[in-house]
């Protein structure tokens, strides 16, 4: 077996190296804002009516940048995801 030392920096520089490559070879970063089926694949719902029901309770984030377009903020959905777990026992 060899053993390869490394200063504190270089190591750290390799380190920074290797990250950067994961993310650009595992695809890209996830998206504040999803569509509606994104949402729905998220929440694990199959009914549009459901996501509306949400959206207008107020249960999770939502923005219409035009009249037919409704986006949905992935933060809000993991927080409501969140909210709703239950603990095992």
């Amino acid at each position: 077996m060899q053993v390869i030392c490394l200063e504190e920096d270089a190591f750290y520089s390799l380190v920074e190296q290797v990250v950067a490559r994961l993310k650009k070879e595992n695809g890209k970063e996830k998206a504040k804002w999803v569509s509606d089926e994104e949402a729905m694949h998220l929440l694990n719902i199959k009914s549009k009516t459901t996501l509306q029901k949400l959206r207008d309770e107020g249960k999770i984030r939502f923005s219409q940048p035009q009249k037919k377009v409704i986006v949905y903020d992935t933060d809000s959905i993991n927080q409501y995801l969140e909210r709703n777990a239950r603990e095992t026992f």
